[in-house]
């Protein structure tokens, strides 16, 4: 059966004759058109639809429905099967067995393979005994796409062990509303640092040929496309508005970037942005992505998204109308959880000429492409018996080095830090013994709740503190802990403060861990970025005993913590650093490993001042001059970028190869950096440029390059970093790219060097 599509292609082939031979297309596309030739439209129409698996599961026995199989593949024809089964990750081989069946039914109900997908998020994380890595808020913070390519090879490696072909990752929303609960899924808010980090990962996960992903690879699918981490009410799914040329300039140059270097797939924005749902921009969709790219990938949808341009949104009348509306404006997929009957509605909606048959063949196109590439045709059940590296020690000790890159060390007042052999350690607050607050979201299950057996073989901050610095050294009274109910993440359900004071007296130092619990998307809307008044309340009567008070917080957004931060002699961000997470800090602590993480976002210091950091100049009033000065200064808790280090690192000799340039120039910088103090230490060295006077506001600073480098004591490296000139340009009112003639400040470290632009260029 595996082969049937194949050869009814090569028959077709045949048939046509003259036709085939004269087409200049590859072998796989003129397969492809034929086989889309001998299609029915009912075949058509389900090609298009995408089920969550729950529609073909019978969850009380824990197995698979016949009937409902029966009728999805073969009344409707359903192409795709979504979601983890049964709501919780199960072991590698419970899931290959699982995909072996749907996919078999598949093909003999319809003789096409089923195109399996699951949110693999950090890692295979929807495996339960596969490797997970710190989210992708961590991967940023490391500065190094090199943990992105490994997490992105990982990723792939074990999800193909266990027969899905296909994931939901990477995520490439830029964070730029702090609140948002998704921000911990991305690689932070710098348009530069997302594109870097998400070709990594993206070109680790598919493999070098993306018309011929082999069995180690798997279809990357990007997302959310685009500008869904700005929404103005800082909630999940809700509208964005976002001017043009931001939109232009900084939200679609990640989707750009991993599209030019061969994304299989995309997913859709869920919300709306500058009053049109994204599910129904024609313009976004089709005009952006497929004329202007010349992309040939897969667009699918957000869960239930098409629903919604009627339930939500109002700009369809009715269920039929928005399949129309999002398929026309170049939605080629539908994840249409809950019903299949979405594939009678495209079939009526083709044959009433509502959607042209030209439209509804480039959408089938585009699914059986994928479907191609991943080797589905020729082999839809492979061996997964061969797979020996899944889970080897050699994954563990890249995500526990991944996590050591990502902690980030905020503040070390008199070198509190690292913490000497011997000290007696008061642990506290809610996150300190929990896996679940250290992995996050899509982690075993969707909120990242609910399965503690799965991640019980790891160490939680607790246990790893006890083994670094032995057990009769470390104390833990929670004073506070969360609701562990799953629905009620953010409420804290016993506040006991009194026995950690008391536990005080006869400890060295306090080690704070505050912050979040695990979330997920709308679960995780928040009405105050501040964090709780719980645990900042613990902070403040910790602080009063006078013992040294070390925070360490475990978050998937910033929470402001400005009254409680000057209380705190360090303070280290791990974020969401995953299962080996919690190891990765006791070795910090204790110094047997040194931080070199940076914040890869802006931190907040107050709910009402919150913006990026590379904001307008015109909103520094107060430090740019102006004949208004109304003391609009822009005061963070900490800038993007910061990140301390046990070591100290000097920059000097700062060259550029070419001081005055055109568009079509690549400048090359040099730099020389040095470890000047007495502990080995890496160093991300990050390249920013200014534009000192534009046809618009200019950004205070750009990231425009970046390189980490480790370095002994006393060594030097000259870090030698190329930036494109044309990406110094900007995207002015009339929507076109200038870069205009003029100076631009180039800034790495305290050094700065002036080149200049010699004559303006429009694309």
């Amino acid at each position: 059966m595996k082969h049937i599509a194949r050869t009814i292609a090569l028959l077709c082939c045949l048939i046509l004759g003259a036709s085939c031979a004269d087409n200049a297309e590859s072998p796989m596309e003129r397969e492809i058109r034929a086989m889309v030739k001998k299609m029915t439209l009912e075949e058509k129409a389900g090609q298009l639809v995408q089920l969550s698996i729950n529609t073909i599961t019978d969850n009380r026995r824990h197995a698979l429905d016949t009937s409902a199989m029966r009728e999805v593949f073969g009344t409707y024809r359903v192409g795709s099967i979504l979601n983890v089964p049964f709501d919780a990750a199960s072991d590698r081989a419970t899931t290959a067995a699982l995909m072996a069946e749907v996919q078999q039914w598949s093909l003999r109900l319809t003789g096409i393979p089923t195109l399996y997908g699951m949110d693999m998020i950090h890692g295979a994380s929807y495996i339960s005994d596969a490797t997970f890595f710190p989210q992708e808020v961590n991967l940023a913070a490391t500065f190094n796409p090199e943990h992105a390519a490994m997490m992105g090879q990982v990723t792939a490696y074990e999800t193909r062990a266990a027969l899905v072909p296909w994931t939901f990752s990477p995520v490439m929303d830029l964070t730029r509303e702090a609140a948002w609960p998704r921000n911990w899924e991305s690689y932070g808010e710098d348009p530069y640092l997302q594109s870097v980090m998400a070709v990594a990962e993206m070109r680790a996960m598919q493999g070098e040929d993306r018309d011929h992903v082999d069995d180690r690879h798997i279809a990357a699918c990007i997302k959310h496309y685009m500008a869904y981490g700005a929404p103005r009410s800082g909630k999940d799914r809700t509208p964005a508005y976002v001017s043009m040329a931001d939109l232009r300039e900084k939200y679609f140059a990640p989707f750009k970037a991993c599209i030019e270097a061969g994304a299989l797939s995309l997913m859709v924005n869920s919300a709306s942005v500058n009053g049109v749902p994204v599910h129904a921009s024609k313009t976004l969709l089709t005009g952006w992505l497929k004329e202007e790219l010349n992309w040939d990938g897969m667009i699918v949808t957000d869960w239930a998204d098409v629903n919604n341009l009627y339930e939500r949104e109002h700009v369809a009348a009715d269920r039929k109308d928005a399949v129309c509306i999002g398929i026309n404006a170049g939605i080629d997929m539908i994840m249409e959880p809950y019903d299949a009957k979405t594939a009678v509605l495209i079939k009526e909606l083709a044959e009433e000429g509502r959607i042209p048959m030209s439209r509804l063949d480039d959408a089938v196109i585009r699914v059986l492409r994928l479907k191609y590439r991943l080797g589905l045709f020729d082999t839809p059940v492979w061996n997964v018996d061969g797979y020996d590296r899944f889970g080897c020690e050699e994954f563990r000790q890249a995500s526990y080095r991944a996590a050591v890159e990502s902690e980030v060390l905020l503040k070390n007042e008199h070198a509190l830090l690292p913490l000497a052999s011997g000290t007696r350690i008061l642990l506290t607050g809610p996150n300190a013994n929990s896996m679940r607050s250290l992995n996050g979201g899509w982690s075993y299950t969707w909120q990242g709740s609910g399965r503690p057996e799965y991640s019980a073989p790891y160490h939680t901050i607790y246990q790893a503190l006890q083994a670094e610095f032995g057990t009769d050294r470390v104390t833990f009274v929670p004073g506070v802990v969360y609701d562990e109910g799953g629905q009620r993440w953010q409420q804290e359900v016993q506040v006991d403060i009194a026995p950690v004071v008391a536990a005080a007296a006869s400890a060295d130092v306090i080690v704070a861990c505050i912050g979040e619990n695990s979330y997920c998307e709308t679960p995780g809307n928040i009405n105050d970025l501040t964090l709780s008044a719980n645990q900042r309340e613990l902070v403040r009567q910790l602080a009063a005993t006078g013992k040294p008070v070390v925070l360490v917080l475990n978050e998937g957004r910033a929470r402001i913590i400005s009254d409680i931060e000057p209380l705190a002699d360090a303070i280290v961000d791990i974020m969401l650093p995953g299962n080996y997470g919690a190891d990765a800090l006791a070795a910090l602590l204790s110094g047997r490993e040194n931080f070199s993480g940076r914040l890869p976002f802006t931190y907040p210091r107050y709910v009402n001042s919150i913006h990026t950091y590379d904001f307008k100049v015109s909103e520094m009033s107060a430090t740019m001059g102006g004949e208004y000065n109304y003391d609009a200064v822009m005061d963070v808790q900490w800038p993007f970028g910061t990140g301390l280090s046990y070591t100290t690192f000097a920059y000097s000799d700062l060259q550029v190869d070419k001081e005055v340039f055109s568009a079509e120039d690549t400048l090359r910088f040099s730099v020389q950096v040095t470890n000047t103090g007495t502990k080995a230490g890496a160093e991300a060295v990050l390249l920013f440029s200014s534009d000192e006077v534009a046809s618009v506001i200019p950004d205070v600073k750009r990231l425009r390059a970046f390189r980490k480098v480790t370095l002994q004591p006393g060594a030097s490296e000259e870090v030698v970093l190329t930036v494109p000139a044309r990406s110094l340009a900007f995207v002015g009112e009339d929507g076109a790219w200038h870069l205009e003639e003029g100076d631009f400040s180039i800034g790495v470290g305290s050094l700065r060097r002036r080149i200049r632009c010699n004559r303006t260029s429009t694309w």
